[in-house]
């Protein structure tokens, strides 16, 4: 017969049933570690690739950033003084030798690059929180319109919205909303003025490259929510909490939406990627104050290390966004990878 403390109950208390907190604490740990460790080595082999596209190039910094009636011995000695001389890869590990201390190197023009970047980065950060804020707003609210009654009106306009959006690029957008907008209703302005800090004078500035960035990413993740309720709507705690007789608004809010966060969290964070890249378009477009305007530039001066210098912070921010919808996944599925 089983003794008092057979069983379950005898193994918490003599420490031996299953892996207990630190274990998982540990294993949690290691597998951050490890994720943090995989998107380092993507991201070295990123700006690795960017120093090489650089290189292919025609021309190459020297050339790029002289002056008129520079001689042939002016470019070399600028040649040398830029590193040019010497082999990419070279110059490459010694730039990435850099990083750690936060050293970026100097640019083709022999100003600090993260003296450069240092101000339009908050304004790029602005812009693209804004739009992620936005888009996560508005996706969620459609999406679960849409998501309310499978099949009916709102279901179908919703869905067929969201699709005819979702192709749309952010150029095209932004051409559209600065017609509309600023050209034949005046209502916003075009482009972007900035103040003595280098800011965007005005918040009304700031809505139609908002608006330009966040449109084709509601209509992505309108689909993701919308894709992940109707799924988590067949799960059986789902149908269990329906049969029971709960008021709908409390299934959607107790049952539906917490089952499909960790898809929703994906979305969003794959979303954050897409933000900052067209961010370089729309920044164009709108001559707003951002890391668009530098990241031209640096490829017009042919400057590697300046265009590597985008990449690594718009690459740093990328991958804290997506470790947070990681751990948001985690959480949400009761700590299972």
């Amino acid at each position: 017969m089983a003794g008092p403390l057979s069983g379950t109950a005898g193994e918490r208390i003599a420490g031996t049933a299953g892996p207990g907190p630190r274990p998982a604490l540990l294993a949690g740990a290691l597998r951050l570690t490890g994720l943090l460790a995989r998107r380092a080595l993507l991201l070295a082999v990123l700006l690795g690739t960017v120093f090489v596209a650089v290189e292919l190039l025609p021309g190459d910094a020297a050339n790029a950033t002289s002056e008129r009636g520079e001689s042939a011995a002016d470019l070399a000695r600028r040649r040398e003084l830029l590193g040019l001389d010497r082999p990419v890869l070279a110059r490459f590990w010694e730039w990435m030798t850099g990083l750690p201390t936060g050293d970026f190197g100097t640019s083709a023009r022999g100003e600090s690059i993260a003296g450069i970047l240092a101000k339009p980065l908050p304004n790029t950060l602005l812009l693209g929180g804004l739009a992620l804020l936005v888009t996560l707003v508005v996706a969620l609210a459609l999406g679960c319109l849409a998501a309310v009654r499978p099949g009916g009106a709102a279901d179908r306009a919703v869905s067929a919205t969201a699709t005819g959006i979702l192709a749309l690029p952010e150029f095209v957008v932004a051409v559209a909303l600065v017609l509309v907008f600023a050209l034949w209703t005046d209502l916003l302005p075009a482009v972007t003025l900035t103040d003595a800090e280098g800011s965007p004078a005005s918040w009304r500035m700031l809505i139609l490259p908002v608006l330009a960035l966040a449109i084709p990413q509601i209509g992505w993740n309108v689909r993701i929510v919308r894709a992940a309720l109707a799924d988590e709507a067949k799960a059986p705690h789902v149908e269990s909490a329906v049969i029971d007789g709960l008021p709908r608004h409390r299934v959607f809010t107790h049952h539906l939406l917490p089952g499909a966060l960790p898809t929703v969290a994906a979305g969003i964070a794959t979303s954050t990627g897409m933000l900052l890249g067209g961010a370089v378009v729309v920044e164009t477009i709108f001559n707003y104050p951002g890391i668009g305007s530098v990241l031209a530039g640096a490829v017009t001066d042919r400057d590697g290390p300046l265009v590597a210098g985008v990449v690594a912070v718009t690459g740093a921010v990328i991958t804290v966004v997506l470790l947070l919808a990681d751990l948001v996944r985690s959480w949400a599925s009761g700590g299972r990878p």
